[in-house]
């Protein structure tokens, strides 16, 4: 399925489970509708089972939206409780679209309490109460893990609320992050369980594999504290002035410390000249510090481009269009090693891997696939298991496949015309009811005009004869020439009108304004303002 053909899906209205290799732009879409449905005044409920991916959305994570937090099981007391937040009242009633990115890494019973939540707030028993849900992810990458009190995790489509959805699979099959057939091979062969050999020998030929000159790998490591380890001892390395930048933080505590923990950027960077960095943000390139600008700006030459002055980067939770919580830090981090975990959803040019301590199924899958071509992989370690991934999704990836080719099918069977007028009717639904624009004054008196008389009109708008001539006289500006033919006895007699037209032709050379106070100079208390602007309407 092409990325057009998901878009056209989800405007429809349906249930989506959005899927396809890792580069295939699963995050690109989900962008694109999120922002098709702001722009058309629906606000979407943006969450990811990781903050790290929430934050790639501008969302928050599933947890936190919807009021669940940490907990693996709720009681009806538990739901007592959420029901008395008004904040959580306020958010899960005026949602009517849900996106939960990164579905893989959420467990399946927690699926079914973030379902039992919004069924009992929105007080319906629909799926979700009603909602229309995005679950986005690979299950061949990173799965869900359990704490050690908690049930097993299972995948989430094992989740009773799952079945319910009846989903359309949208199922991505364009890649736009590798960019040379060895790799993609490679990867397809894991995807598919079946690496023969030659693809291994190619692989092998990457064990320890020498860069072309210049190129600095990011490494990736299984483990945090080898993360850590290789990052401060190559700052300590480098003899230039250390540069350190704080985070700047304001909004909602809780929120506030949510997004700190999943945005890539740290709450304290410090650079050095010759510092190897990461843009989090934008997917641009790695580089190195060059420099600093006069007003402590690094300067960044990218591996392939030009050197960029770095200004700081904003980070946000929205809801509803309102900001909860801001952050603001230079979208760098020093990437002479990240963890596979936190590479998910980066592109890099080059990397070094050491994934001889990998623990899990997916995460060679997960590390190779940062990659853009295979001559920017160097493997300082490996064993047969890091490319093993979860024998499960093996035999549900087909099922998957074969529902996203009966989703196109039936997508292509709908008329064109009849596309546009279903998505038009979904936006209707979802979106917030447009409140009629309100006319300004001298068009609502215009809807008066045909009354019988001035006094009439302006009983009627509440307002006096002088601000409905005023009207009028805004009416003629605007080219309009409404009938007021009948409403000149309402003030003037032909007489009357005569001697006013007398007095502006006799001011004419010395008042060619038509300005009012010359004219009733002439005519002295026996005419107001108000019928001289009148009559001036008929001349």
């Amino acid at each position: 399925m092409t990325q057009a053909e998901a878009l056209d899906i989800l405007k429809l209205g349906h249930n989506v489970y959005l899927t396809g290799s890792a580069g295939s732009g699963k995050t690109y879409v989900l962008n694109e509708y999120i922002n098709y449905l702001r722009k058309n005044g629906a606000a979407p409920a943006v969450t990811a089972s990781t903050g790290i991916a929430a934050t790639h959305l501008g969302g928050m994570t599933i947890h936190a939206w919807s009021g669940l937090g940490i907990k693996a099981r709720l009681t009806d007391e538990d739901i007592d409780a959420l029901e008395e937040k008004s904040w959580l009242w306020k958010r899960i009633a005026e949602s009517k679209v849900l996106i939960i990115d990164e579905i893989s890494m959420f467990h399946h019973f927690r699926l079914d309490l973030v379902e039992r939540i919004c069924r009992a707030f929105k007080r319906n028993d629909m799926p979700f109460g009603g909602l229309q849900v995005v679950l986005c992810g690979d299950f061949f990458q990173l799965p869900p893990v359990s704490r050690s009190e908690e049930e097993p995790a299972r995948f989430s489509y094992h989740a009773d609320s799952w079945q319910k959805l009846d989903l359309k699979v949208c199922y991505l099959h364009e890649q736009f992050r590798q960019q040379d057939d060895a790799l993609l091979d490679i990867l397809t062969a894991i995807r598919s369980g079946e690496v023969e050999d030659e693809l291994l020998e190619q692989l092998q030929t990457r064990y320890h594999a020498d860069f072309a000159e210049g190129v600095q790998p990011t490494r990736l490591y299984t483990h945090n504290i080898d993360v850590d380890g290789v990052n401060t001892t190559e700052l300590g390395k480098l003899t230039a002035e250390t540069h350190v930048y704080t985070m700047e933080t304001r909004g909602r505590l809780h929120l506030m410390e949510a997004l700190k923990k999943s945005c890539l950027a740290p709450e304290r960077l410090m650079l050095k000249r010759g510092a190897q960095v990461m843009f989090v943000k934008n997917n641009l390139d790695a580089g190195t510090v060059s420099g600093f600008a006069i007003d402590g700006s690094p300067l960044v030459k990218l591996l392939k481009g030009p050197t960029l002055t770095v200004a700081p980067a904003t980070w946000r939770i929205e809801e509803n269009g309102k900001e909860l919580a801001r952050l603001e830090q230079l979208p760098l981090r020093l990437a002479w090693a990240i963890t596979v975990h936190k590479s998910q959803g980066m592109s890099l040019d080059a990397a070094e891997m050491d994934l001889a301590k990998a623990f899990e199924p997916g995460m060679g899958y997960v590390a190779l696939s940062r990659v853009r071509t295979l001559a920017g992989v160097r493997l300082l370690g490996w064993h047969a298991r890091a490319l093993q991934v979860h024998p499960e999704v093996l035999a549900i990836d087909g099922e998957f496949r074969k529902a996203s080719e009966v989703a196109v099918a039936e997508l292509k069977k709908i008329p064109k015309q009849e596309k546009v007028q279903l998505q038009q009717a979904f936006l209707v639904q979802v979106g917030k009811p447009k409140k009629p624009k309100k006319l300004p004054p001298h068009h609502q008196t215009k809807e008066h005009l045909p009354l019988a008389s001035l006094y009439d009109i302006a009983d009627k708008r509440g307002v006096t004869i002088g601000t409905i001539i005023e009207h009028i006289e805004k009416l003629q500006e605007e080219g309009e020439t409404p009938d007021i033919s009948h409403l000149k006895r309402s003030l003037l007699t032909d007489a009357q009108l005569k001697k006013i037209a007398a007095a502006f032709e006799k001011t004419a050379s010395t008042n060619p304004d038509q300005r009012l106070a010359p004219v009733k100079n002439i005519l002295g208390s026996a005419f107001t303002y108000d019928q001289i602007r009148f009559a001036k309407l008929f001349l």
